[in-house]
């Protein structure tokens, strides 16, 4: 399928671009985009988390009651989980939620969602905007004239552009990053994906 390029004003420049079947208009594979997005949770997770077990506890070990006699369990540590303060049975400990995933399992996933928004016409081509300076103020401007402002929306730059990146994050609606860190979940969770003129060819690289 062909798609319009269009430039910062919104407006159509008269060029398009092909977007290759392989990508944008593949059968979707919901159970490939699942598995993408669990992982790529899976590793936002610090895994630092930690509770004190009875070993870690400090609290006295003396006897608090006599062993029989009292109509109750016996009792010898403080450090019990039975009481408050005590440590915690099978609390949870440091680890690593990682789990491996194929890459053709991504590459699917992203294909799937890909060819989901051409579908229902969530993909925009804009042609490459060269901001002299950081200025949200200016990246509004591109979001108002694109009819993307308050829209939760993903631009991806053919290569790394500092200001345009710069201009765009202070935006809670909008993510800007180049095309080699395209991911499932961020395409999942916007409303419009937006590509830079030349990261196309690029993507078909990345997903070849």
């Amino acid at each position: 399928m062909n798609l319009s390029v269009i430039n910062k004003e919104g407006q159509n420049t008269g060029r398009s671009v092909s977007l290759p079947d392989s990508i944008f208009a593949i059968a979707p594979n919901e159970h490939a985009v699942y598995l993408d997005v669990k992982h790529h949770l899976a590793n936002q997770r610090q895994g630092t988390h930690k509770a004190k077990e009875r070993a870690e506890i400090a609290r006295t070990t003396k006897k608090l009651k006599k062993q029989k006699g009292t109509g109750g369990a016996r009792a010898g540590s403080m450090k019990s989980p039975v009481f408050v303060g005590g440590g915690r049975i099978f609390g949870p400990r440091p680890r690593d939620y990682d789990f491996k995933l194929n890459k053709k399992v991504k590459d699917l996933a992203r294909k799937s969602i890909l060819s989901a928004k051409a579908t229902e016409g969530k993909i925009a081509l804009l042609e490459a905007v060269a901001i002299g300076t950081p200025s949200t103020k200016e990246f509004n401007k591109i979001l108002k004239a694109i009819s993307l402002a308050g829209k939760k929306s993903v631009f991806y730059t053919s290569g790394v552009n500092s200001n345009f990146y710069l201009s765009g994050r202070n935006i809670p609606s909008v993510t800007v990053l180049p095309i080699q860190n395209v991911n499932t979940y961020d395409l999942i969770n916007s409303d419009m994906v937006v590509f830079e003129e030349g990261a196309v060819e690029i993507l078909q690289t990345i997903l070849s």
